[in-house]
């Protein structure tokens, strides 16, 4: 099984430039013919929110356009620059976003069990603010999730990261319910990472028993400022997604992905 985790993508209507500077549609659309010509191909690609910038209609029918072009599935989730009504809307083809009421209640959260390792989706978006959060209902549909198949090796993605990353103003807008969502994710050995989005880099941390990250943005990268008293900004750093390999007897091998032109690949044995 070989699945593409992509995130922070800032789709924007046709046209318009993130914060004036940025061409999210464009690196979105270099993203995904990136994916498309890997050997092999992924199975399946998982995008981590912020799937688009203002949570508009215009940006979700320009962002669905783009994604159609992969030659795999994709599975969604919500981030802080998501609409969920407007998101559903869109995409109400897709018969694994659940519906409003549906067991998730009223957040986008499902389980994908149709490939070796199982996929926990799990919405951490509150409407109208930047920080995320797992109230009680979300964690205990998670605890139930997991209880459901302990054993089966699984991967929980998330927008917001359950950890702190000494980026200050990222910080500032991060997971609230930290605490008991890592003890209900440390009772699960099965659990072989919880991957985010939302920082912009890629971070790795040891956390509650497994590997929590965040997957670099497809688009502009937040400024790695460790200062205290840094103030948030952004910078055109390569853009990347992470790739996931898992097979039965060797388990998972994460690797970092750069999309873009580079010079090579040169053979290490050179004649003099």
């Amino acid at each position: 099984m070989l699945l593409a985790h992509i995130s922070d993508l800032h789709v924007l209507a046709e046209g318009k430039l993130a914060y004036g500077v940025v061409d999210t549609n464009g690196l979105v659309a270099a993203a995904i013919a990136d994916i498309n010509q890997l050997s092999p191909q992924p199975d399946l690609v998982v995008a981590t929110g912020d799937l688009v910038h203002w949570g508009e209609v215009a940006e979700y029918e320009q962002l669905k356009m783009l994604l159609g072009r992969l030659e795999m599935p994709v599975y969604l989730l919500p981030g802080n620059h998501d609409q969920r009504q407007n998101l559903r809307r869109v995409f109400a083809d897709q018969s694994y976003l659940p519906n409003e009421g549906a067991d998730g209640g009223e957040y986008l959260q499902y389980v994908i069990d149709d490939y070796p390792m199982r996929l926990i989706m799990l919405d951490t978006v509150v409407p109208g603010e930047g920080g995320g959060e797992l109230d009680e209902s979300r964690l205990a549909w998670l605890a139930a999730q997991l209880a459901a198949a302990p054993r089966r090796p699984t991967l929980v993605f998330m927008h917001h990261p359950p950890f702190t990353t000494q980026i200050t103003s990222m910080d500032a807008i991060g997971l609230k319910g930290r605490d008991r969502f890592a003890e209900i994710i440390s009772r699960y050995p099965c659990v072989e990472r919880v991957g985010c989005g939302h920082l912009h880099r890629p971070i790795l941390k040891r956390w509650a028993g497994t590997i929590a990250y965040t997957v670099p943005s497809l688009v502009h990268q937040v400024d790695l400022d460790l200062r205290p008293e840094a103030e948030g900004q952004f910078r055109m750093e390569p853009p990347a997604y992470h790739l996931h390999l898992w097979h039965d007897d060797t388990g998972l091998i994460s690797h970092t992905q750069y999309v873009g032109s580079y010079a090579g690949p040169y053979p290490f044995a050179v004649a003099s």
